[in-house]
């Protein structure tokens, strides 16, 4: 008995492409049978691979298969699932075209896919990103304004002052010549005290809020542990909405108790926070860890970061571009029969659209799938497009100049500790990123290991 785990192993590789497609397909059919029987997405406890491809990569880089679709079919049949067929958009024209779409055409609600009955605030689908106008129209109103140039300029010295607390406690970790991880130390600490600023939300009940992050965006066991960690994120911004409205604090929650709190009740404002939250803490923080690796690994990015203030916005683009954490658009649904890149998709259609794989098509550049600092920024796709494109898409590029620059300054000779094959990055979530990112602060620690 001790030897049957051995078996998978050892005839595993050959009997998988007899029985691959054959359990793909087992998998869809439970899939479909689980969704007659009125189970929706929140119970699901797996993904088929057939509708996986877009959320999976090789170290940095989409799967070859990825881009060999974008190549073969920019509009690929993923499969059929829940009674609808699940489309794949990786070309950039076509996704231009999808997320541009009317609301005519498209939906956003995720609610066809999930049962709301019987479920509480907390549990409530919900953000903008999963909502359709004209509800989506209205919440978007109360938060466009928070995030004008004007009124994000007010937060460039707390960025300022965070990234400097970050960077002398990393000097400290790594004084007598240690390795620091840098996801810990700076890539997700300097954007969790950002966005609790922003928020208004009290030290007090920061360490909480940080456990609930990495979790939302996790789909290795379906959908399950996403949206259990969606209810609790949803539940803690509720909860502290409801303390604010008695006495509103400095940040974006108090200022829309100020001035809208007559219209916004609790739930709906908490959803608002709970949505900051979503677009703003884990995207950052997996941008500024890939980030600092393409800057350890790349002398030119890092002297473009310490000696050119103008090239600054030219290496941030270029990273949002080649990383695109985002690695799938909230899914959108055809209203009606739609024509995207010569294919139709009916209407009930569920369509997903690789921003990773559009950011790297052919069309828009040579050289696409290379991290280059020197390249002419191009329309990349990676805070989306249209009426869903991310709100605060200046705020995350204010968070990345400000600390990628400053982090190329006080430490000009950032190496890798560990080569890129050693890191553990996540395996299927929709924002993508590393567990860990070793790096010796000054040269003399160690020789650079590069990929």
């Amino acid at each position: 008995m001790r030897r049957l785990p051995l078996v998978g192993p050892v005839i595993g590789p050959v009997f998988d492409p007899i029985f691959g497609p054959l359990k793909q397909r087992v998998g869809i059919w439970l899939l479909n049978r689980t969704m007659r029987n009125g189970i929706d997405l929140r119970k699901l406890r797996f993904l088929p691979d057939s509708v996986t491809l877009p959320l999976k990569r090789d170290g940095l880089d989409p799967l070859p298969a990825l881009m060999d679709v974008q190549a073969e079919a920019p509009v690929k049949k993923l499969a059929d699932m829940f009674g609808k067929t699940v489309w794949l958009v990786s070309g950039y024209d076509e996704a231009r075209d999808v997320l541009a779409g009317d609301a005519a055409s498209w939906s956003n609600d995720l609610g066809q896919f999930v049962s709301q009955e019987g479920k509480s605030d907390e549990e409530q689908i919900g953000g903008l990103g999963m909502i359709d106008p004209p509800l989506h129209t209205q919440l978007r109103k109360y938060l466009t304004p928070e995030f004008t140039m004007r009124r994000l300029a007010r937060l460039q010295p707390g960025i300022e002052t965070i990234v400097t607390q970050r960077l002398d406690a990393m000097a400290a970790a790594g004084a007598n010549g240690q390795s620091v991880d840098m996801v810990q130390e700076f890539a997700f600490a300097v954007p969790f005290d950002v966005i609790c600023d922003l928020l208004g939300l009290p030290v007090d009940d920061r360490s909480r809020f940080l456990e609930l992050g990495v979790a939302r965006f996790d789909l290795t066991e379906g959908g399950a542990g996403a949206f259990g960690a969606a209810a609790h994120t949803r539940e803690f911004l509720i909860n502290a909405v409801r303390e604010q409205r008695k006495n509103p604090g400095d940040g974006l929650i108090g200022a829309l108790l100020k001035e809208h709190g007559d219209e916004l009740d609790d739930v709906t404002l908490g959803g608002i926070a709970d949505g900051v939250f979503l677009g703003g803490y884990e995207t950052s923080a997996s941008m500024l860890a890939l980030g600092t690796y393409l800057i350890a690994t790349t002398p030119e990015a890092g002297r473009m970061l310490r000696s050119d203030p103008d090239s600054v916005d030219r290496v941030v683009e270029e990273l949002l571009r080649h990383l695109c954490v985002v690695q799938l658009a909230f899914l959108r649904f055809a209203k009606t029969d739609v024509v995207v890149g010569g294919v139709k998709i009916k209407a009930g259609d569920a369509v997903g659209v690789s921003l990773l794989a559009a950011n790297r098509d052919p069309k828009l550049g040579e050289g696409l799938g290379d991290f280059d600092p020197t390249r002419e920024p191009t329309r990349h796709l990676a805070f989306g497009w249209g009426m869903h494109r991310c709100v605060g898409a200046e705020l995350a590029r204010m968070e990345l100049r400000t600390s990628l620059r400053m982090l190329a300054e006080r430490f000009p000779d950032l190496s890798m500790a560990a080569d890129i094959s050693a890191l553990e990055f996540r395996k299927l979530s929709a924002v993508y990123g590393v567990e860990a990112l070793p790096v010796h602060l000054n040269g003399s620690d160690r020789e650079s290991v590069t990929a």
